[in-house]
C-alpha cells in the first residue's frame, strides 16, 4: 500500500485525507496543533456560499481598497509598509483581473459540486455540524451595488447557480428579525451554513476510525524530495514534537513517505519552495465574533437565514440556539495572528444595529488567516516532483470548496500514483 503524508489538519487536510483512505492510501495527517481545525478552520463565517464566488480580481474591488487604506475600521485595509511578498502579489492580483469572469463562472462550479459530497459526506458517517439548509441572503443599500449584483448572478448561472431577486418587502419576509433599510437582494435558497471546526473535527474523528494516523503537536520542519521510490516518488517529513511532559524536551523525527499533499494554509508557500515548487499564497486575516445567546430574547431576535451584508462585507450564520457567528474583513498585514479591537468592534456594532435584540455581553472574538492565491482560485495540482501535491490556497472559500478540491486532488494522485494491490493467490487445481 502506497503512504502519504499530509501536512495539514485544517478543512483542506482532513477532506483531502478521508478521500484518499476512500481509495485505499496508507495516509498520516502532521499537524502543529494537539486538534484538527484549529486555525483557519476554527471559527469562520460558517457559509457554505456557492452565492460567495465572485472573485475579487477587479478595478471596483482596488479602487474600494485604496478608498478604505487608511480607515481603520474598514472592510477591506492594507498595511502599506512595504513588503515583496505583499506588492508581488498585489501585481500579480491585478494582471489576473482579466480572468474574473471566468474564474468567478469555475469558482462557482466548484461550490455545487462541493456542497453535494459533503453533504453526502456528512449523512454516511453521521456527522453534526449545526447544518442550517435555509439559504444566504445578500442584502444590498443602494442602486449601484444591487445592479453590479445583477451582472454577477448572470455569471453565477452561467456555473449552474440560481438565485432570486428580492424586493425591501420581500427581504423583510425572508429574514423578519433584519432591522434598517435596503434598496434590495438576492437570495439563494440552495445555500446553507454550519459549523466548520465542528465538521472537520467529526470528519478526523471519522478517518482515524478508518486507519488514517494523525501526528498532531508536530511542527514540520522540513520536507525534502528524494526521488528514491517508485517511477521518482518518495519524500522526506522532519518534524519536532512537542514535549509530552512538563520536563521532557521536544522530540525531533523523520518520516519517509512515497508521496506528500501539502494543504498547510499560508504553510504552504514556504513547503512549496523547498520542493521547488512556487505557490505564491499571501496571508490575508479575518475576524470574527460568536455571539453567545445565553437569553430568550437573543435567541429570537437573532436570524436564522444568513446573511451577507455586501456594503460591510459581514457575513453571519446561526449555529444552533444558542450561538450566532458574524465575520467579515479582510486584513493585508502578513503572517499576524493578532485581534484588534478596532477590527472587531465593527462586527458588534453590526449586531446592535441590525439586531438590536441581540446581546452582545458574550461575543468570543476570533482571527484567522486565509491562505489567498493572487488569481483568487485554489492550488489543485501535482507539483514538478514526482510524488508532491498540493491543495491550498483556497482563500475565503475553503470550507465552500473543500470537499470538491478534496477529490480532484486524490484523482490526480490515483492517476499518478495508482495504489498498488497484492496479487490474488495462485489456485493450483487438484489432481
Amino acid at each position: 500500500m502506497r503512504s502519504i503524508a499530509i501536512i495539514g489538519a485544517g478543512i483542506t487536510g482532513v477532506t483531502t485525507a478521508y478521500a484518499l483512505n476512500e481509495k485505499g492510501y496508507d495516509v498520516t495527517v502532521i499537524d502543529r496543533q494537539r486538534y484538527a481545525a484549529m486555525e483557519t478552520s476554527f471559527a469562520n463565517g460558517g457559509q457554505l456560499s456557492a452565492s460567495n464566488a465572485e472573485v475579487w480580481n477587479s478595478w471596483a474591488t482596488v479602487l474600494k481598497g485604496i478608498k478604505w487604506m487608511f480607515t481603520p475600521d474598514a472592510p477591506l485595509l492594507m498595511n502599506p509598509m512595504p513588503s515583496w511578498h505583499k506588492y508581488s502579489w498585489m501585481a500579480e492580483f491585478l494582471a489576473n483581473i482579466p480572468n474574473y469572469k471566468a474564474n468567478t463562472v469555475e469558482t462557482t462550479r466548484l461550490a455545487i459540486q462541493a456542497r453535494n459530497y459533503m453533504f453526502e459526506v456528512a449523512a454516511r458517517e453521521g456527522i453534526d455540524f449545526n447544518h442550517e439548509t435555509r439559504g444566504i441572503l445578500h442584502i444590498y443599500r443602494d442602486k449601484v451595488s444591487f445592479e453590479h449584483a445583477q451582472s454577477v448572478s448572470a455569471l453565477y448561472a452561467q456555473g449552474g447557480l440560481e438565485r432570486r431577486t428580492l424586493t425591501p418587502s420581500e427581504i423583510r419576509s425572508v429574514e423578519p428579525t433584519l432591522h434598517g433599510s435596503y434598496y434590495g437582494g438576492f437570495f439563494t435558497p440552495s445555500d446553507s451554513t454550519g459549523d466548520i471546526h465542528k465538521f472537520t473535527f467529526g470528519l478526523a474523528e471519522v478517518c482515524r476510525r478508518k486507519g488514517v494516523r494523525f501526528i498532531n503537536e508536530a511542527s514540520v520542519e522540513r520536507v525534502a524530495h528524494t526521488g528514491t521510490g517508485k517511477d521518482g516518488t518518495g519524500v522526506e517529513v522532519a518534524f519536532t514534537l512537542a514535549p509530552d511532559a512538563e520536563d521532557a524536551a521536544p522530540r525531533r523525527e523523520m518520516l519517509a513517505f512515497d508521496a506528500v499533499v501539502v494543504c498547510a494554509g499560508i504553510g504552504s508557500r514556504a513547503l512549496a519552495a523547498e520542493l521547488g515548487d512556487r505557490v505564491n499564497i499571501y496571508p490575508v486575516k479575518g475576524y470574527s465574533i460568536t455571539v453567545m445567546l445565553d437569553d430568550e430574547q437573543s435567541q429570537n431576535a437573532a436570524p436564522w437565514v444568513s446573511l451577507l451584508d455586501d456594503k460591510t462585507k459581514i457575513v453571519t450564520s446561526r449555529l444552533g440556539k444558542d450561538r450566532f457567528r458574524v465575520a467579515g474583513t479582510a486584513e493585508f498585514n502578513g503572517e499576524n495572528r493578532d485581534i484588534r479591537a478596532d477590527r472587531i468592534r465593527p462586527l458588534t456594532d453590526w449586531v446592535r444595529k441590525l439586531f438590536p435584540g441581540v446581546s452582545t455581553e458574550r461575543a468570543v472574538p476570533w482571527a484567522g488567516l486565509r491562505p489567498m492565491m493572487p488569481d483568487m482560485m485554489p492550488r489543485v495540482a501535482a507539483g514538478a516532483r514526482p510524488g508532491v501535491f498540493y491543495n491550498t490556497g483556497h482563500g475565503h472559500l475553503g470550507w465552500t470548496l473543500s470537499c470538491a478540491t478534496a477529490q480532484i486532488i486524490a484523482e490526480k494522485v490515483a492517476a499518478a500514483m495508482p495504489v498498488e494491490r497484492p496479487a490474488p493467490a495462485l489456485r493450483i487445481a487438484a489432481e
